[in-house]
């Protein structure tokens, strides 16, 4: 079956789910729901997966984007945690998404508030961190090993680094995703490609192990979908289909620095957090040059926000801990956007940056189960214990969850990480970082070949046709998005509005005044 997404398709199946009795019914589109999805219809089972807004709308489209091996985990004893996280970060890398998954290189700085101690501790966590990756059999070409550089090596990977009392840096790997919600997208196409039903904007009123009472939102009409079991993956908001539920969740903000603010930075920073042994800032420099740096993690209490808000007292820490480690401080007008997410904790003592993130399954007589907790990096491994346990309750006829071996939509062989050595070369007129493909030397053309194939995979070429079908479509937007990004969004990436296109399939909108530039491109996108 075809695995594109769009306003017909979504009207057809809608219209067919109504007189059916689906296997499993998913609510909830994050990475999790999708995933859950894509590992029922991999299992030949018949699904349909709901969202009362749109694919990646919550908690998935707002983390740091780092596809990461549970190193802090391991240090918390958490040895489960650690090794889920590895195991599925190589097959991320190595088999299902390698064109969205990368290896990226980060620094800590050694400046002298990191003391030798404190240096020599992380590089302990760095080696053994290196063992969990023999132990998962990722190979090294996919994640080279961590190391120890020089002062003058440290800011050629990172000239804002301040050079007073610089002593180098520890240069670790580890996977990053091009974009959060894009792999949401590629997951959800790929469970419609094995015949899963994907509806956005799609309400569940009311959810039961036997299906749903649903509400269309684009017309107001109120039905019903049958199933002979259902997930519940909606994260943060599951207590409003699974009462007793108790999660407390857990505030995740990110600043986003325009790409000129911080001028050749070739690498990631784990900028230590102050009074903190094992807690580090992110600084993370984009596909499309702008540069994010988290992450918050504070306690959230009261209802649920569609999309949280972000307190002004996160902002200052952040620069704060940011500013810490440049030779030129971050001024707060420099702060071109920021975003917040909200894990979905479970429920416990002592605070939200000291809970497990291991993942729990909850579920009723009646057959409904709720997947909490967990991250992004193990959303494979959460549906595939989701469905499991659907498949018990449900009584089933399925076999084993085979998607560890599937590859998404657009997936292509592994080629490695990105040079940090090319990566010196700094970033183009574009903003857009000059190592992906590690001699820093590609002409405008190459780079936009290197933009597409990072984004779309094996699908690359589709989408440069599509520009050459109208100079509009190839022209650049901000970030570097053009028209055909936007058509391709819509023809098969089930983007329905504006803010699908902006904020979701695309990150535009996490800077207000590039999204205003972009709404003419999305709305002529629509109307193409």
């Amino acid at each position: 079956m075809n695995s594109s997404l769009n306003a017909a398709r979504r009207e057809r199946e809608l219209a067919e789910v109504r007189d059916l009795v689906v296997d499993v019914l998913v609510v909830g589109l994050g990475a999790t729901g999708a995933g859950a999805a894509l590992d029922a219809a991999s299992r030949g089972l018949s699904v349909a997966a709901i969202d009362a807004h749109d694919m990646a709308f919550g908690t998935s489209r707002w983390s740091s984007k780092m596809i990461h091996g549970g190193l802090r985990y391991l240090a918390k004893g958490q040895v489960g945690v650690a090794y889920e996280s590895a195991v599925e970060r190589g097959l991320l890398l190595g088999r299902t998404a390698p064109h969205l998954v990368r290896a990226h290189p980060y620094l800590l700085p050694l400046v002298p508030e990191v003391s030798r101690r404190h240096a020599a501790l992380v590089m302990t966590g760095y080696r053994v961190g290196e063992g969990l990756r023999i132990a998962t059999r990722t190979p090294r070409h996919l994640l080279p090993g961590p190391s120890r550089i020089s002062a003058a090596q440290t800011l050629a990977l990172a000239s804002p680094l301040t050079s007073r009392g610089l002593r180098g840096a520890l240069l670790s790997w580890d996977g990053r995703l091009v974009d959060d919600a894009r792999l949401v997208v590629t997951v959800a196409r790929t469970a419609a490609a094995l015949g899963a039903r994907i509806l956005t904007r799609c309400r569940a009123l009311e959810l039961s192990g036997d299906g749903a009472l649903v509400r269309d939102e684009l017309d107001g009409d109120t039905f019903t979908i049958r199933a002979r079991t259902a997930v519940n993956a909606t994260g943060v908001w599951a207590a409003g289909l699974h009462p007793g539920i108790r999660l407390r969740p857990s505030r995740g903000t990110h600043l986003v620095l325009r790409p000129e603010t911080l001028p050749g930075l070739a690498a990631g920073l784990h900028v230590p957090i102050p009074g903190e042994s094992n807690r580090f800032a992110l600084v993370l420099p984009q596909p499309d040059g702008r540069v994010h740096v988290g992450l918050t993690d504070e306690p959230v209490d009261g209802p649920v926000p569609d999309v949280p808000p972000v307190p002004e007292e996160d902002v200052i820490f952040l620069l704060a801990v940011l500013n810490s480690v440049l030779e030129e401080p971050i001024r707060r007008e420099d702060v071109a956007g920021t975003y917040a997410g909200l894990r979905p904790l479970i429920a416990a003592d002592g605070r939200t940056a000291d809970l497990s993130r291991r993942h729990a399954l909850l579920t009723t007589p009646d057959g409904m189960v709720t997947i909490v907790g967990g991250k992004l990096t193990t959303y494979r491994r959460m549906a595939e214990d989701a469905v499991d346990r659907a498949v018990s309750l449900g009584r089933l006829d399925a076999g084993r969850s085979r998607t560890a071996e599937i590859p998404l939509v657009g997936a292509v062989p592994a080629n490695g990480p990105e040079s940090p050595d090319g990566a010196r070369n700094g970033n183009d007129r574009n903003g857009r970082n000059g190592g992906n493909s590690g001699n820093g030397t590609n002409g405008e053309g190459d780079q936009e070949v290197d933009r597409l194939r990072e984004r779309y995979g094996s699908e690359a070429d589709a989408v440069r046709a599509l520009m050459a079908e109208d100079p509009w479509l190839a022209e650049p937007g901000p970030t570097g998005v053009t028209g055909a990004d936007l058509v391709w969004a819509v023809r098969h990436e089930g983007a329905l509005d504006v803010d699908d296109l902006l904020d979701r399939r695309t990150r535009i909108g996490l800077v207000p005044q590039d999204r205003a530039a972009a709404l003419p491109l999305a709305r002529a996108a629509l109307a193409y």
